[in-house]
């Protein structure tokens, strides 16, 4: 058996076409180790397994979200998601006097189908509901989806392949699970300090990590968390993400006043970087089921890790945002109105109530998503306080 088939024996086996995709990947990403001199940076390894065109995980066309792919996101879990994000950004729009909706990486369409609809709800629809997914797969299901759910406002949708120009977009960003699928950097503390994390291999033999030595941007890195959260142990591993800065520049400087919603697994950097995660927080999703072996099936699992809050505020703030609130999801659904949404399911229908109530259950609890998944507001050139982030707001834990 192969390096990167070597963990996943016991789990479902792909296709015999599946496994066709991931060979042609394998034989890409063995390429990009040999030109770059015999390893390849876990960035760009991820890069590669993730987004590749027509063969990375997000680029090719297996399923992905619900029972039938490899992990559920909260809008697949309940419509109230989707309106309490609708809730969030009714504010903005009606101080802005209008304006667009941009959402990264739509997924299915039901999160936009379900914001589109409860903003119409409101009387608060955007002029434009613009959606960035590099996946043409994805595009043509978000399409049937919005078609069939929100018929009527399907004209008013629009999917771009790149941010607008500079200075052209007023309304609210909105990214859920997005900052976790972005390529993250590895490395390891040795004896002597900050070492990096490579991939190295080839297609006969199979892929593996190795550590290597540190660049500048590596040590940098890690001398920045260190004097955050202190010296890190010996053998201690983590991660960190080196294109939040760029991205939200980019960010900055399409968007000329409006609100960003960002919701992703993760923590406050001192929480991020605790001795207690002296492994990171790097995880794979395959068929629901959670491991941390990134070198498996290249383009068949999904690849993520955690988010560091502290430095999407560092990022966001150098990007000439301000940060309008932060706390975790279940804190800033109460605060959208999650209480008086699930109100309005009628008790006498049981079945429908039992379900609203567990679906709210799955979205608030410790246990599930409530505190696993936190929310982060931004603002640009409004002076607006986010209603959503009224009931908590722990910006202090940045």
């Amino acid at each position: 058996m192969r390096a990167f088939e070597r963990s996943l024996a016991d789990f479902p086996a792909p296709s015999s076409e599946a496994l066709a995709v991931c060979a042609r990947l394998v034989d890409q990403i063995a390429a990009d180790i040999a030109a770059a001199g015999g390893r390849l940076r876990f960035d760009h390894y991820m890069q590669r397994a993730l987004y590749a065109p027509g063969l990375g995980y997000y680029a090719a066309g297996s399923r992905k979200f619900g029972a039938g792919g490899d992990f559920t996101t909260a809008p697949e879990l309940s419509p109230l998601f989707s309106r309490c994000l609708a809730r969030a950004s009714a504010p903005v729009l009606a101080a802005l006097g209008g304006g667009d909706v941009l959402e990264f990486g739509a997924g299915t369409g039901t999160m936009a189908a379900g914001v589109l609809a409860e903003l119409a709800r409101l009387d608060c629809l955007p002029g434009r509901y613009r959606i960035l997914d590099a996946s043409a797969e994805l595009r043509e299901r978000q399409r049937a989806t919005l078609a069939a759910k929100v018929p009527a406002l399907l004209d008013r949708v629009e999917w771009l392949d790149a941010l607008p120009p500079a200075g052209s977009l007023r309304g609210v960003v909105l990214g859920n699970e997005l900052l976790d699928a972005m390529p993250v950097r590895r490395f390891r503390i040795g004896a002597d300090g900050p070492q990096e994390l490579y991939v190295r291999g080839d297609a006969a033999t199979g892929f593996e990590l190795v550590a290597g030595p540190a660049d500048a941007g590596c040590r940098a890195a890690v001398a920045a968390i260190e004097a955050a959260v202190g010296p890190l142990a010996e053998g201690y591993e983590s991660e960190w993400n080196p294109a939040l800065p760029a991205w939200f520049a980019s960010l900055g400087e399409t968007l000329a006043a409006g609100a960003a919603i960002l919701i992703d697994y993760g923590h406050p950097r001192r929480a991020y970087y605790h001795p207690s995660r002296a492994r990171g927080t790097f995880l794979c999703h395959y068929r629901h089921r959670a491991h941390d072996d990134a070198l498996v099936w290249p383009g068949l699992q999904d690849l993520t890790a955690h988010v560091d809050f502290t430095a999407v505020a560092d990022a966001a703030l150098a990007a000439g945002f301000e940060v309008a609130g932060y706390c975790a999801q279940a804190w800033f659904l109460f605060g959208c109105g999650l209480e008086a949404l699930l109100a309005e399911v009628d008790p006498e229908d049981l079945p429908r109530h039992v379900e609203a109530v567990r679906q709210v259950k799955l979205l608030t609890l410790p246990g599930e998503m409530g505190e696993r998944f936190q929310a982060i507001g931004l603002t640009k050139g409004i002076g607006l306080r986010l209603p959503a982030f009224a009931l908590r707001d722990e910006r202090g834990r940045l």
